[in-house]
């Protein structure tokens, strides 16, 4: 390989070693070492921000581990970036080690940041940082876009120095991997570079010449191309020549230069002082810091958004790292990362894929193996032809999820201080690795995690994303799924602005976002996520304001997309001990004024209208239900809420089952209709009650069922919106079941239009497994939906089956095929599994003891019941279970 073995010599008067690299090339980076080791110079000059030269002493530090990357940012617009990055196996992270190591001074002499940074912005780009640029260039610079390129060939990280218009000129530039790579014959770049660079030994050859013939190379693709019009380029140049000129002026010849190949020839060339000046004249400034921030393998591939030019840094890691044997080494990797995911991998298997990849390479004239032997001899053998096993192997191993360290005396704003430090005190490190948190919001580590989760999002930093809970329902469990990113760095230099600790800036952008707020539905979010991140210095500036575009706000929409939002922030208040008064007394009002305006609101709606009003109708039901119920000290808030995270193991204990959507649950008590769904239904057993209405929301549920019973019998107001009003009712206990059966005869009636009664039925049962279960227990609704639907006449039959389609194909598998064997027998007779019988719909006249006893022992362990009850405890149990399974 390039760089190993013995020492070169050059000859006297040969002027500075200039060395030309592949960044991110671990065959450039054994190249320099070893040309550095030969050379001994006593300057090392690399590529990249001079302003950086005062931090090329933290490199030495010991909690200093790469991937690590040089942030600059404008101190005026901190979102205004770039990255440098620099994995261990860079060749410049190598030559700033060397320096280091042999106490060599190292300066870099790229195009200062102030310029790289300003000009950006001068062209007009917006571009955030972490942009993509051009991928297509590897190597040298040639084939970046016109940007400045990084340490790494990518412009400044591929950020907000490279402008659209920049971008639309990376089509006409010329790849120099690729000229060289098609005239040796190969088709494809990177097995080229591989083959000539990766895995070719220099024996007993000069370790200079192999930077020699790639600059010669270099030189004739210039002569070739030229620079492709491309201004920075020379600018760029221009620059770095000066400062090969005042390095000479101090050291002699005894200069290295550690730069992109491409720009090895222009740094060789010889120019005037004057004429380096004059490129450089007039070149637009602003005021840049610059510190080192954490980076991760999965930023160096181009497959993450980042165009560093690698697709594989897990691989070329391995490849700088590996003292020998490289390819045993590595499919040994593969097989503990195979085994660790329970897979049968031998090392049999290994020694046989070492075989499979050595030959190959040799049937395809590679002198060693490499990724791509690799990878199809780990297909073939370890994974057994299957793709799935080997995209892990690509994610974990090939682009890997390193992430780098920076020592804390890395500078750093204040934000970024005072973030670190919370981060420490609550054991919460950033990890590249994507992971699941789980917080119960009961501790008080947890709750505080929870709270700096959230204050970061308001603040824009993402680094963790709410999802799902797949243990619990209840407000008193929060998920996160957390995954650091060093654009993140960005992030919280830019929220620097508002504040030097996260508590002061997330206070400080909650109440200017609440002014500058368009919409009151955002105003009602931002008020729900101060109570997620407890910023109660925040909170009054957002109240007022809610409570001022509340009283001007007279679309009824928004009225009710904001409801929702206000009422979960009572829950949440409740849960964090959160004082929310303010927010009862507004959500009473809002509610008030959605209930008068409700119903005009509601007439003459065209379809999609109907459909958005519905909606608004379902999330003020709900929230109207919520607001009527206050959680009891020590209970889950859930329960109340009919969220199902109450306790239901005591023996006692009332189970109420949450709805879809949390629309609602469905408790079976025997002897009585199932209701399909309520937004209002409470937990109660021995560690709960029955909660009592806040005293600002007594008579809302009474007030909204009265708007309920108006929207269903008023003509004007569209089916869709008749029928779920009628549903919600009858959900709620307010409408007998013969009433809702009545109102469904008259609006499937012959004079009803076929679209007006399907849009009806749409609203009454759709919304999934819900209205499937209101049909499976009441056939008489099944019948009367059946005999209409086979009574719509051909021609409008076409118009209202994709409306039937939509709401059946909802409920659940199940549900549809009992629905199937109810209508296919026909509602009504006797003998379905679904609740034939006499009596009340949808339950048999009689329990059935067999049945009821084949459930006894899981219901059993479900509650709880211990097997050493005494006998007659345990009867009356069995009694009790008999008569619910029954």
């Amino acid at each position: 390989m390039i760089g190993g073995g013995v020492q070169g010599s050059r000859e006297a008067g040969a002027g500075p070693l200039l060395l030309g690299v592949r960044h991110h090339g671990p065959g450039s980076a054994r190249s320099v070492r070893a040309a550095l080791d030969a050379a001994r110079p006593r300057v090392v000059l690399i590529e990249g921000p001079p302003e950086a030269d005062a931090l090329i002493p933290l490199a030495a530090e010991e909690d200093m581990r790469p991937p690590v990357a040089l942030l600059a940012h404008a101190v005026d617009e901190p979102g205004r970036s770039a990255f440098w990055p620099l994995a261990e196996f860079s060749p410049e992270w190598v030559a700033i080690r060397w320096a280091l190591d042999h106490e060599v001074p190292a300066r870099f002499i790229d195009l200062p940041a102030t310029h790289t940074l300003a000009w950006g912005r001068d062209e007009g780009d917006e571009g955030p940082a972490g942009r993509p640029d051009d991928p297509a260039g590897e190597m040298p610079e040639a084939s970046r876009s016109e940007a400045p390129s990084d340490a790494h060939g990518t412009g400044p990280s591929g950020e907000d120095a490279v402008g659209d218009e920049a971008a639309a000129h990376v089509a006409v530039r010329v790849d120099p991997l690729g000229v060289l790579a098609e005239a040796a014959g190969y088709d494809d770049p990177e097995r080229w570079w591989e083959d000539v660079v990766e895995h070719r030994g220099t024996g007993q050859g000069d370790v200079f010449e192999p930077v020699t013939v790639l600059e010669e190379a270099m030189g004739v693709l210039r002569e070739t191309y030229g620079t492709c019009g491309h201004d920075r380029d020379l600018v760029r140049e221009a620059y770095m020549r000066l400062q090969l000129r005042a390095a000479q002026r101090e050291f002699g010849d005894d200069v290295a230069v550690v730069c992109g190949a491409w720009h090895v020839p222009a740094l060789r060339r010889k120019s005037t002082v004057a004429a380096d000046k004059a490129l450089l004249k007039g070149l637009p400034k602003v005021k840049a810091d610059m510190t080192w921030v954490p980076w991760t393998y999965r930023r160096l591939s181009r497959h993450s958004g980042y165009g560093a030019g690698i697709d594989s840094p897990g691989w070329y890691g391995h490849l700088f790292g590996a003292p020998d044997r490289p390819v045993e080494r590595w499919l040994t990797k593969v097989a503990g990362l195979l085994r660790d995911e329970d897979r049968m991998v031998s090392s049999a298997h290994v020694i046989e894929a070492v075989r499979l990849a050595e030959t190959l390479a040799a049937m395809r004239g590679r002198p060693l193996p490499g990724l791509s032997e690799t990878t199809d001899a780990v297909r073939a053998v370890m994974c057994e032809g299957s793709d799935v096993p080997l995209a892990l192997v690509h994610d974990r191993l090939v682009v890997g999820d390193v992430l780098g360290e920076v020592p804390q005396a890395a500078p750093a704003v204040p934000l970024q201080r005072d973030l670190d430090r919370i981060q420490r005190r609550l054991r919460l490190k950033p990890e590249a690795l994507e992971r699941e948190l789980e917080l119960d919001l009961r501790k008080e580590n947890d709750a505080e995690r929870s709270r700096l989760l959230h204050r970061l999002r308001l603040l824009g930093v993402a680094w963790g994303e709410p999802t799902a809970s797949r243990g619990s329902t209840g407000t008193f469990r929060e998920t996160w799924r957390l995954r650091w990113e060093p654009e993140l760095s960005v992030r919280i230099a830019e929220a620097g602005v508002w504040g030097t600790t996260v508590l002061a800036a997330a206070t400080a952008k909650a109440e200017a976002d609440a002014v500058s707020a368009s919409e009151l539905a955002d105003v009602t979010a931002l008020a729900e996520r101060c109570l997620l991140a407890e910023l109660p210095d925040a909170l009054p500036t957002v109240m007022q304001i809610l409570a001022d575009r509340a009283a001007l706000d007279a679309d009824v929409g928004h009225l009710a997309q904001a409801l929702p939002a206000l009422v979960r922030s009572l829950r949440y208040g409740d849960v964090r001990g959160t004082g929310t008064g303010a927010l009862t007394e507004v959500a009473a009002g809002l509610a008030e004024r959605v209930f008068v305006g409700l119903p005009p609101a509601c007439a003459a709606l065209d379809v999609e209208a109907a459909e958005e009003m519905r909606r608004h109708v379902d999330a003020v039901h709900g929230s109207v239900g919520l607001l009527g119920e206050v959680a009891a000290p020590g209970q889950d808030p859930s329960a109340a809420s009919g969220q199902g995270g109450g306790d239901a193991s005591g023996p006692s204990a009332t189970v109420t089952i949450a709805g879809k959507d949390g629309q609602g649950a469905a408790t079976a008590i025997p002897g009585q209709d199932p209701p399909a769904a309520t937004a209002a239904t409470a937990v109660s057993g021995p560690h709960g009650r029955e909660d009592a209405p806040a005293p600002a929301h007594r008579g809302l549920r009474g007030r909204w069922q009265a708007v309920l019973r108006v929207l269903s019998l008023r003509d004007t107001v569209p089916g869709v919106i008749r029928g779920r009003a009628v549903r919600l009712l009858l959900d709620d206990g307010e409408l007998a079941q013969d009433e809702a059966a009545r109102l469904m005869g008259l609006v499937l009636s012959p004079g009803t239009a076929p679209g007006d009664a399907a849009a009806w039925i749409e609203g009454f049962v759709g919304g999934g497994s819900g209205g499937g279960m209101l049909l499976v227990h009441d056939e008489r609704l099944l019948g009367l939906v059946d005999a209409w639907l086979t009574g719509v006449p051909a021609e409008a039959f076409t118009d209202v089956l994709p409306l039937l389609r939509r709401t059946f194909s909802a409920y659940e598998p199940g549900v549809r095929r009992t629905l199937g064997e109810l209508v296919r027998r026909g509602p009504g007779q006797r003998g379905s599994a679904a609740g034939a019988g006499v009596g009340i719909a949808g339950f048999g006249a009689d329990l059935d003891g067999d049945r009821a006893d084949a459930v006894l022992p899981v219901m059993r362990l479900l509650l709880g019941l211990d097997d050493d009850h005494d006998d007659d405890v345990a009867n009356a149990d069995d009694n009790n279970l008999a008569g619910v399974a029954g």
